[in-house]
């Protein structure tokens, strides 16, 4: 990774936003803005050096519009498969992808990224 270029990462919209039973189920649209809107003011918390956040969404939540800080992609079929296109796009960059999902995890490390949970930007 050069100096140019910040840690990439990759947040499983749907998986964090799920992470935490506070009735997202309701407003999925609204769910995702929030955790947009947390991500644009706190970056990802414990990482002092610069990031450039991409927030995949999906379903409901498609439509979601980016804001600075924070670059808002709607999967075009499933969410799992958008964020490993993403992934593999990344050659040569260091990339942290924010999912508790076994599956996606495992899909995404074969590709060199790395992984941590939803806790890591959305505290229980």
């Amino acid at each position: 990774m050069s100096e140019s270029d910040p840690l990439l990462v990759i947040v499983d919209g749907a998986n964090v936003v799920g992470s935490v039973p506070d009735g997202w189920w309701r407003d999925r649209r609204g769910a995702a803005e929030r955790l947009r809107d947390r991500l644009a003011a706190d970056g990802l918390p414990g990482h002092p050096g610069p990031v450039e956040i991409v927030l995949v969404v999906e379903g409901a939540a498609r439509g979601v519009e980016s804001v600075p800080g924070v670059r808002v992609e709607s999967a075009p079929g499933s969410g799992d498969d958008h964020m490993v296109e993403l992934v593999a796009g990344a050659a040569g960059r260091s990339v942290l992808v924010v999912t508790a999902d076994r599956e996606l995890r495992r899909r995404v490390t074969e590709l060199g990224a790395e992984v941590t949970g939803p806790r890591s930007v959305r505290p229980a």
